[in-house]
């Protein structure tokens, strides 16, 4: 695959981590493999950014899933600009999000800003961050 192609399917598979299978599981743990090990990601939804590592984004969702607040999940992305320069790249893409949250429906749509860097394992997120239309 050339980058652009690996960058579309890592893109594709941090999307595809989050929607619940017919079963309503998700295995979060994937984001491991397609992170670097200091990843960073950034809900910056409102006027106060909350910044985690790999570990402290994981583990409040996956109790959201495990305990059912979150059912019926499904994030996607609408489009996508993407630049690549050597062993960097920078993706800027419009995504929705539906679910059921604490039994009340919800959907939105937001922006999500990705980086990614060529390493000797290939390409890995190095950080992301979104914000939601509220």
């Amino acid at each position: 695959m050339n980058p652009k192609e690996t960058i579309d399917d890592l893109t594709r598979r941090f999307f595809a981590v989050f929607t619940t299978d017919t079963d309503g599981k998700v295995n979060l743990d994937v984001i491991h493999d397609l992170f670097i090990p200091q990843g960073l990601i950034v809900k910056n939804v409102g006027p106060n950014p909350e910044i985690y590592n790999l570990q402290q984004f994981i583990e409040p969702r996956a109790r959201m899933f495990e305990e059912g607040r979150l059912v019926d999940f499904v994030e996607e992305e609408l489009s996508e600009r993407t630049e690549i320069f050597g062993n960097i790249a920078q993706r800027f893409c419009r995504y929705r999000k539906s679910g059921t949250m604490d039994g009340a429906p919800f959907e939105t749509e937001g922006m999500k800003t990705i980086q990614f860097i060529n390493t000797e394992n290939g390409w890995k997120i190095s950080a992301l961050a979104w914000d939601d239309e509220v």
